[in-house]
């Protein structure tokens, strides 16, 4: 009785000596804020001007017109009261979908007996949550660090200022597209149909990086070359809402594709693809699903985000990062390249600190040398034998174009020979990929074979070259050979390009990629 007595007495003097206060407190803010509610309130309410806004965006709600978007447009607000363009279902049937929305490239399930499937289940059940914390707290945001709200709040000046460009000198529409998992994504499109010139005709709708928008990403690249472009924000990026995990991530490419085609008048085979490094994914993930999407262009980009992840993580947690990145953060772009057909333009920052597992000084730990290999390995199996890829990795070590020149010519690689045997080879049996050339040749025919398809088709370019231009043009026609691929742009470019320069500074590439982003990762 004698402690409850106190325990008592301390409660009451808790109450009375401490509650009261803090009530005071939290009542004088809540009697503050509400004044300043109401001044904001009635600041509004005798503005002219958000008076003028308010109306027009009523009136956009109600009539959805090109011409109350217009004035729309000339307003920065909250882009969640911005009223939907495009959703999904207009052009979908939404119970042909699973609940997470459009199919991912998954691995293949490991077979198990009913009991050890249990039993495995119960034993890997602590994985399996410590997993879905990592990934759901600082995993995603280290991965997409452009989804954190204070990165975005420090580079809102930055992306207003590029928004207003792209709406003003650019005459860009802002598009809401809402996806089939329901979140809204931010879209900028620009339409170059009517200028004149061919480059119009064909839609590039960019994919950015893991800190990459829109505002200030890739667009400019296809911009500056005539191109009409479509543009968009991750999800959890700016105006695009929910979370950047690879499901929300295709899905929301699903609805960019789609209000391409059903909204915007674009055929599929009149749309390139150009993502920057993460964006690979979302990229490699729609030539997939789209095949019959024109080209593919990857700058900066890997194969699988499995190195990469290991790379920053310690040793120790090597099994709990297999498991995170397999079950919650699966880019396995290279996968979803290989079930692609049709043309391929590959870049390579050989300065690049990020997608390496060593360091930007060793070029051969870069990640788009594997993407390369696997997407080579995938389509021509009986060339890139072991031995055409130990040759291929040579080329691809060489840190000039002498050392280039000289690894090609150690072999005595014969390009006459070999143009001659592809395009027989095409001529004849004229097959989708993989193809069977190099079937029945000697060790030394397939690593010559090896070595043209990689040199003729993974053009180095320096980033010290006076015009990176003037050494895309100056490349012979017939190393430009159409036995391996149609031309994807008008000047016929390499199917892989490398380009050899620092990370964050300009680089130039012909029309269609002409200035790399700099904001982006």
């Amino acid at each position: 009785e004698k402690h409850t007595d106190s325990i008592l007495g301390w409660v009451r003097y808790i109450c009375s000596s401490k509650l009261v206060p803090v009530s005071q407190y939290v009542g004088t803010v809540m009697v503050c804020l509400l004044g300043v509610a109401c001044l904001r309130g009635w600041g509004r309410w005798r503005n002219s001007e958000y008076q003028q806004f308010i109306s027009i965006l009523e009136e956009t709600r109600k009539n959805h017109t090109p011409s109350s978007k217009k004035k729309l447009a000339c307003y920065d607000f909250d882009f969640s009261h911005w009223p939907a363009d495009f959703s999904w279902e207009e052009v979908s049937n939404p119970k042909l979908l699973s609940k997470a929305g459009v199919s991912l490239l998954k691995p293949e399930p490991k077979l198990r007996g009913a009991a050890e499937s249990v039993l495995n289940s119960l034993r890997t059940l602590p994985c399996h949550i410590v997993s879905f914390l990592i990934a759901h707290s600082f995993g995603r945001r280290m991965l997409y660090p452009g989804s954190v709200y204070l990165l975005q709040r420090a580079m809102r000046p930055m992306l207003q200022q590029g928004q207003a460009r792209l709406i003003e000198e650019c005459e860009g529409q802002r598009n809401k597209l809402v996806a089939c998992d329901g979140n809204e994504i931010d879209t900028m499109f620009v339409d170059r149909r009517r200028d004149e010139g061919l480059h119009g005709q064909t839609l590039v709708i960019c994919c950015e990086g893991n800190a990459g928008f829109y505002e200030v990403g890739c667009m400019n690249t296809p911009l500056e070359g005539g191109y009409s472009v479509l543009g968009w924000n991750h999800p959890g990026f700016a105006g695009s809402t929910g979370v950047p995990f690879p499901q929300n991530e295709a899905n929301a490419m699903d609805v960019v594709i789609q209000f391409a085609v059903h909204k915007l008048g674009f055929q599929l085979g009149d749309i390139v693809v150009y993502a920057w490094s993460i964006g690979g994914f979302t990229a490699s993930w729609a030539v997939m699903s789209y095949p019959e999407i024109q080209a593919l262009v990857l700058d900066a980009s890997f194969d699988d985000l499995l190195p990469l992840a290991l790379k920053v993580m310690p040793d120790s947690w090597r099994p709990l990062v297999t498991h995170t990145v397999r079950q919650y953060m699966n880019l396995n772009s290279a996968d979803q390249l290989c079930k692609y057909q049709g043309p391929v333009l590959l870049i390579r920052r050989t300065k690049d600190e990020i997608i390496t597992t060593t360091g930007p000084e060793d070029i051969m730990s870069n990640r788009g040398n594997n993407l390369l290999l696997k997407l080579l390995q995938f389509r021509y199996p009986k060339v890139m034998t072991d031995d055409g890829v130990r040759a291929i990795r040579a080329w691809l070590a060489a840190s000039n174009h002498i050392d280039e020149a000289a690894v090609y010519s150690s072999y005595e690689v014969d390009d006459d020979w070999c143009v001659s045997v592809l395009q027989s080879y095409k001529t004849e049996r004229d097959v989708f990929f993989p193809w069977s050339v190099g079937e029945d040749m000697t060790l030394e025919g397939r690593r010559q074979l090896a070595l043209f398809l990689v040199r003729n088709n993974f053009s180095f370019i320096f980033h010290c070259s006076p015009s990176l231009q003037h050494d895309l043009c100056s490349i012979p026609p017939q190393r430009l050979s159409s036995c391996l691929l149609h031309p994807v742009l008008p000047l016929s470019p390499p199917f892989l390009i490398v380009v050899k320069g620092n990370y964050h500074e300009e680089e130039h590439l012909v029309s269609l990629v002409t200035r790399s982003p700099v904001l982006s990762l």
